[in-house]
């Protein structure tokens, strides 16, 4: 199990979780939040130093009175990395998470060796909506997120605490605050995806109904030295999905950056 801490940035008290040995691994989570220790972290903390913290407004995090947007999550990162003292950081985000990683990479840290987007929200592509996740039950979320449906049923049926379900709304209103108008995306990004000057990795889910595939060429085109790779028979969460796939995808090709 990771070690769990609590530290304060930029006057924000927030929750992180840390385990393993290798260079540094930072996580980044989509909208639902960070509050578990998955099998996919076990997994990348075999060979990274992985440290997934919550974002400010999330979980177990504080939710601070200067956060108004992407941009000011991204600056609060940047901060982080230069007070955890990272060097040759590799940069993980999936959907919110994925959006989140890119803005941080378009304004730049030396301590950024890799970027890894998984289906990363952020720009927007005419003729080819995402799903309205603001207005989906719970159930049309569940069916929508995934491919395979066992991993809605156990969606369905995992029962839910009154701390879970506070946590969620918690999560839900920030996500809101955040990605609400427009939605899930900012205006300003895709013109300066060029900016990003690390190699980049694009994880993309077939049957992504969140964010429709055609998305993950639209990223590839905008971001110098970027490939994508499809993830067959998955939907929007692959991390969960396609665990194996999704580590898999991401130790090759650290690993390759050395080669």
């Amino acid at each position: 199990m990771p070690q769990e801490s609590f530290l304060t940035a930029d006057g924000c008290r927030i929750r992180m979780m840390r385990e393993g040995r290798g260079e540094p691994l930072l996580f980044l989570h989509g909208g639902n939040g960070a509050s578990e220790w998955r099998p996919f972290m076990a997994d990348l903390a075999q060979t990274f130093d992985l440290i997934v913290p919550e974002h400010p407004g999330f979980g177990g995090s504080d939710t601070p009175e200067w956060l108004d947007n992407m941009g000011d999550l991204a600056y609060f990162y940047l901060g982080l990395i230069e007070a955890l003292g990272l060097a040759r950081l590799h940069l993980v985000g999936t959907s919110l998470g994925g959006w989140l990683a890119a803005e941080i990479a378009v304004r730049r840290s030396p301590a950024l060796a890799s970027l890894v987007l998984a289906a990363p929200a952020g720009i927007h592509l005419d003729g080819v909506a995402k799903g309205d996740i603001f207005m989906w039950s719970a159930e049309q979320s569940a069916r929508n997120l995934f491919h395979d449906p066992e991993w809605t049923k156990q969606a369905l049926t995992r029962p839910l605490t009154e701390a879970d379900e506070t946590l969620a709304m918690k999560n839900r209103a920030t996500l809101a605050k955040l990605a609400w108008q427009p939605r899930l995306y900012n205006p300003h990004l895709a013109k300066w995806l060029h900016r990003i000057d690390v190699p980049t990795l694009i994880l993309w889910g077939d049957d992504d109904k969140v964010i429709p595939p055609p998305y993950g060429p639209a990223f590839a085109a905008l971001i110098p030295q970027s490939r994508l790779e499809l993830i067959r028979n998955c939907g929007h969460l692959a991390h969960l999905e396609r665990k194996d796939e999704f580590v898999g995808h991401i130790t090759r090709f650290i690993a390759g950056l050395g080669a």
